[in-house]
């Protein structure tokens, strides 16, 4: 009997046992670590920016970087005054567990609470690698349209919150809102939603004491 175990089983299998690691060790540290994810343009960077500004007076921040090649995020996020790594994927659409660990590394562990970090802008390849993360978030926008839980389900069942954006432009785009939610909800019933916009800070509260009873969770 021949037992084939496919390429794609053995490097999700080597991933997962990163990610573990990844998890001990920010639970040894007492850090609250959270994924964003999200197509280009969905406004992952801009709610990093919002939530720093927002929390740096309260919690110690930091923040993995992940870009295909420019450092033009991190270099924002840096700006802020707070902890900043980039990782440069070389060309790779996602982030992954080494990836993270490598970022993390860099990173004095003890002296954070928080730790977000950005993805590759994608709505594929994320969902399949673990990163050791306690918390996954997927922004989706307005201007992306009112389907992509439909288009992208794998990306919505595996989340633990998701965040609309741009919700200050819902009437220039034919945006159903309704149709929307109802997805979401189809795929991952319950999750945390938060219709905002990183623009105007409409919503942003109801975000932010969300991510913040996650951070004391780890104290």
């Amino acid at each position: 009997m021949v037992v084939r175990v496919s390429v794609v089983e053995r490097i999700l299998s080597a991933n997962d046992r990163l990610a573990e690691a990844n998890r001990a060790r920010l639970d040894a540290a007492g850090v609250f670590a959270v994924n964003l994810m999200a197509s280009p343009g969905a406004g992952k960077t801009s709610l990093i920016l919002r939530t720093v500004r927002a929390l740096k007076d309260r919690w110690r921040i930091a923040v993995l970087e992940g870009d295909l090649a420019s450092t033009l995020d991190a270099d924002r996020v840096a700006a802020e005054g707070v902890l900043s790594v980039q990782i440069t994927t070389g060309g790779e659409c996602h982030l992954d567990a080494a990836m993270v660990q490598s970022g993390i590394e860099q990173l004095p562990l003890e002296e954070v609470d928080l730790l977000l970090v950005e993805n590759v802008g994608n709505l594929v390849c994320p969902a399949e690698f673990r990163l050791g993360v306690h918390r996954n978030i997927l922004i989706a926008s307005v201007p992306e349209g009112d389907d992509k839980p439909y288009k992208y389900p794998p990306m919505y069942q595996g989340v633990d919150a998701v965040v609309l954006n741009k919700i200050d432009v819902l009437s220039a785009f034919d945006f159903n809102l309704d149709y929307f939610r109802r997805g979401v909800e189809a795929l991952n019933p319950g999750v945390a939603f938060f219709p905002l916009s990183c623009k105007t800070g409409e919503g942003l509260d109801a975000w932010l004491e969300w991510l913040e009873g996650g951070i004391r969770s780890r104290e």
